[in-house]
């Protein structure tokens, strides 16, 4: 399979969503809390699916910090605390903790081969992803390319063991999305297909498809799927930042002042919420709250 240099660059850009949405959960067996199956749930800790909902349900990333460390404190080598923790590194360009829990997160995965072998070679899939990410922040794209290949062979591995199994599918389906949307003549519509059959839980698999659908230019289905998004996770101020930034581009495109009005309203209600957020992505959400509040001044 040959990828561009420009889907890697976007690969590794968009780590944080990519990666950390590329996820699994494994943790005490005593207590039991399964967001991706209704039927049959894996037993995880109940420090583990809080930290999981902080980070993606609530958007609350300093919240989601504090579980995630106490998760890894627990002891159980849960490859979902090791993961969360190397994308939070990655937040903050601490290479040397995220190259740690990379290698720690594969090292956990492979652990799992024997009992668990769809979650083992989903999480190994994962830890080459995120070596993979370091070795294009430190080295360049060659043996990021290489590393990719580590990824669709681990996937593949898994989805023979249960293709529709909504854990991997809401892994396997963002990945697809990020392929689709940056690879030519790769057609999203079988991996958003996937996403909305196979995968769960439902307020990731909205988001997803807005993502993908802002990223295409389809504005109108982008608003669609993001409101579904919002209407599970209301408050979260990265769900409310993504549809700003689709009411923004559906508005310039249309000419309507206010529906970019609406974008504006809504970048101020996400910057609101900063302290929520990683510190990095506040400058860029305020630059494109600028930008929005630019063209309603000229075509007011």
């Amino acid at each position: 399979m040959n990828v561009s240099l420009t889907a890697i660059q976007r690969l590794s850009l968009t780590f944080s969503s990519a990666i950390a949405l590329s996820l699994t959960l494994w943790g005490n067996p005593a207590l039991a809390g399964d967001p991706f199956r209704t039927t049959n749930p894996r037993n995880i800790s109940d420090t583990t699916e809080a930290a999981f909902e902080a980070y993606f349900k609530y958007g609350n990333y300093p919240d989601a910090a504090q579980k995630i460390e106490a998760a890894i404190a627990e002891g159980t080598n849960d490859p979902l605390a090791l993961s969360l923790r190397a994308a939070l590194a990655f937040q903050r360009d601490d290479l040397a903790a995220f190259k740690s829990y990379a290698d720690q997160t594969l090292a956990a995965a492979q652990g799992l081969m024997s009992q668990d072998p769809l979650r083992g070679n989903l999480y190994t899939a994962i830890g080459h992803f995120l070596e993979g990410t370091y070795t294009f922040k430190t080295r360049g794209p060659i043996g990021a390319v290489s590393k990719l290949q580590d990824v669709l062979r681990y996937l593949q591995a898994a989805e023979r063991v249960d293709p529709n199994d909504p854990e991997l599918n809401i892994v396997k389906g963002y990945m697809d999305l990020l392929l689709a949307v940056n690879v030519p003549f790769v057609s999203p519509d079988k991996a958003i297909a996937n996403l909305q059959r196979n995968a769960a839980p439902s307020y990731l698999v909205n988001r997803g498809i807005a993502l993908a659908y802002r990223d295409l230019g389809e504005y109108d289905k982008a608003q669609g799927y993001i409101e579904k998004a919002l209407s599970e996770t209301p408050n979260n101020p990265e769900v409310i930042y993504l549809q700003a930034q689709i009411l923004h581009e559906k508005g310039k495109q249309n000419n309507q002042v206010s529906v970019v009005q609406q974008s504006v309203q809504l970048f101020d209600s996400a910057i609101a919420q900063k302290d929520q957020l990683p510190a990095a992505l506040i400058p860029q959400m305020e630059r494109e709250r600028r930008i929005a509040q630019e063209w309603l001044n000229e075509n007011s």
